[in-house]
């Protein structure tokens, strides 16, 4: 049976200091598709998950464009839902 990644959660204060950004040019980068947007943790807190800040930080020192970085960030925002979907459905399977 194929192992599930395991998912990490950053804080934004973390993300925001793995990639070396101000305060201002993170939450640019997040609203032009740049970096994926943090997700609710509770009422007052937001995080993400730490591969998909590493696979930016990665891509950008790959010098991906900005168009192939706003593909990369569309497509692991989107596969947050499934990551999660096969991560329940192995702790159901159990």
């Amino acid at each position: 049976m194929a192992q599930s990644p395991q998912l990490r959660i950053q804080r934004n204060s973390e993300a925001l200091k793995a990639y070396g950004l101000s305060r201002s040019t993170y939450y640019a980068r997040i609203a032009d598709g740049l970096i994926p947007a943090p997700f609710p943790l509770g009422e007052r807190a937001v995080g993400q998950l730490e591969h998909e800040t590493q696979a930016v930080i990665s891509a950008m020192a790959a010098g991906f464009t900005k168009s192939e970085l706003q593909d990369l960030v569309a497509s692991l925002v989107a596969d947050r839902k499934s990551l999660a979907l096969a991560i329940i459905s192995e702790v159901n399977s159990h």
